[in-house]
C-alpha cells in the first residue's frame, strides 16, 4: 500500500446520508493509511450482533432519528483511543451535532491535536433519495429501505447536522465544500488534492 506521509491527519467527511462519505472514506483509508471510522458501521455491527446497544440503535433508525449524543460520543471516543487511530483518522458520520463537534475537539485537544480539514460533501435532496433507494436495493441497508425513514433522515440532517457544520465554519478555512453528486473517481482525486 502506498501511503503519503504529507497528507493531513485528522480528516472529517461531512454530509447527508447517501452522499458518498463511506465510499470516499474507504478510498482515503487506502490512500493515507489512516483508519476509516464510521459511526454507521459501528452501529450496524452492534445491530448485527444483537447487542443491547444494537437494539437501542435500531429503534432510533426505525424512527429516522439520530442516536443520542452521549451514546455516540462514548462509542467514538473509545474507537479513537485505539492504537491505529493515534496518528490520524478519517471520520465518517461524526460529528453530527454541535455537542459532538465539541466532544471531538476535546478528544483531540487531549492529544495536543486538532481537526485538520472538514470536507462537506453536498448533493440535492432528490439525488440523495435516489442513492439511498439504490443502496437499500443492492446493499440491503435497513436504514435506507423505507421512503418515510429516508425523508425523516434527510430532514434530521438539515435540522440537527447542518448547525454542526456552521459551528465549524466559524473556524477559518477548516470546512471545504465539495459537490458529491459527481463521479466517484473525480471526487476522490479532488479530495486527495485537498488533503495533501
Amino acid at each position: 500500500m502506498k501511503v503519503y506521509a504529507m497528507t493531513k491527519k485528522y480528516i472529517v467527511l461531512f454530509g447527508p446520508p447517501g452522499v458518498g462519505k463511506g465510499t470516499q472514506s474507504k478510498r482515503l483509508e487506502k490512500y493515507t493509511g489512516h483508519p476509516h471510522i464510521s459511526t454507521g458501521d459501528i452501529f450496524r455491527e452492534h445491530i448485527k450482533k444483537k447487542t443491547k446497544l444494537g437494539r437501542e440503535v435500531l429503534d432510533y433508525i426505525h424512527a429516522g432519528k439520530l442516536v443520542p449524543d452521549e451514546v455516540t460520543i462514548r462509542l467514538v471516543a473509545h474507537r479513537l483511543d485505539q492504537h491505529d487511530a493515534r496518528n490520524g483518522f478519517i471520520l465518517d458520520g461524526f460529528p453530527r451535532s454541535v455537542s459532538q463537534a465539541k466532544a471531538l475537539e476535546e478528544i483531540l485537544a487531549n492529544l495536543n491535536e486538532q481537526i485538520d480539514i472538514i470536507i462537506d460533501l453536498y448533493a440535492p435532496d432528490d439525488v440523495i433519495k435516489m442513492r439511498l433507494r439504490r443502496r437499500a436495493k443492492y446493499m440491503g441497508r435497513i436504514d435506507d429501505a423505507n421512503p418515510e425513514i429516508i425523508d425523516k433522515r434527510i430532514e434530521t440532517y438539515h435540522k440537527q447536522s447542518e448547525p454542526c457544520l456552521e459551528y465549524f465554519r466559524k473556524q477559518d478555512d477548516l470546512v471545504i465544500d465539495l459537490d458529491g453528486s459527481g463521479e466517484i473517481c473525480d471526487i476522490h482525486e479532488t479530495i486527495k488534492n485537498l488533503i495533501r
